[in-house]
Order: structure tokens, then sequence, then C-alpha cells
């Protein structure tokens, strides 16, 4: 596996990844509509796009095909940790967390925080984060429960 920037180019191999780690594991925490509404069949990909290149994510590589991809901002926020629902339990999400740990290091960050889904809940905790405030944010009029989580570096 690989850890790379993101290249312009594959925002729609990582709307892939989010979209199937939304409907084929997150699926298992959220009512089918909550789903429907957080990860829609379709988005406006000039909108995604322009998200992706935005948040300029580090992305995991196996065979020259995208399978996860994560993000830490300036400030901390991790803003997208996603791995592809058809490439679960093989150590990506783990691989991707080192490398934002090794960018928060670089970037002299004293916490890390992100809104993080039921679903993610206990492999942010498994790295140190808690719960800071349970959250009810509505999406698309749907209400998609998530956490604040943070962790002190």
């Amino acid at each position: 596996m690989q850890i790379r920037r993101f290249v312009p180019g594959e925002e729609a191999a990582l709307f892939q990844i989010y979209h199937s780690a939304i409907h084929l594991v997150a699926v298992h925490d959220y009512a089918q509509e909550q789903i429907d509404a957080w990860a829609p069949s379709h988005v406006d990909p000039e909108l995604w796009a322009s998200r992706i290149r935005g948040i300029n994510p580090f992305v995991a590589v196996i065979e020259a095909e995208p399978v996860g991809y994560a993000d830490v901002q300036a400030t901390g926020y991790i803003d997208h940790f996603f791995v592809s629902g058809r490439h679960p339990r093989r150590g990506i999400g783990r691989t991707l967390m080192k490398a934002l740990e090794s960018e928060a290091r670089r970037l002299h960050l004293k916490e890390l925080t992100s809104d993080v889904s039921r679903t993610a809940q206990p492999f942010f905790e498994h790295f140190g984060f808690a719960v800071v405030e349970t959250r009810a944010p509505v999406v698309r009029g749907i209400v998609v429960p998530n956490a604040f989580m943070r962790r002190v570096l």
C-alpha cells in the first residue's frame, strides 16, 4: 500500500470511495434515508472536484487503485476520512491515520478534531480521540447524527 497526496483527475475515484464507505459500511449504523441523504448516488461533479481539491487529501493506493483517502487541515481538522467499502479491514484506515499524525507533527499541531460518524467513532477512539459533543446535523433535510471528537497531541 502506498500513501500519497491526491492527484488532480482522481476526484471521481474518491467519490466512489466515499459513496461505498457510506453505502456498504455505515449503512449498519444509520437508516437508509440517512445514508441516501449523506451520500446520494449523484452529486455535482464540479462541486465535488472543488471540494476534494480544497482539502488536498492523502490517498491510499493498492496496485494503482485508490482505496481510501483522508485529509488534515492546517487547523488540525480532519474533514474527510473514508476507506472503500470494498476494501474493509486491510489496515488502510490505520495507515491513513498514521499519515495524518505525521502531517500533524510536521505542521506542529496541538490537536486533531473531526466530526465523526457513529460507524467511525470506535476507530477514532482507538487512536486516542474522545467525544467532545454529540451532534445532530441536518443533511438534505434529514438528521444524520455524529460526534465532534478531539485528540490532544
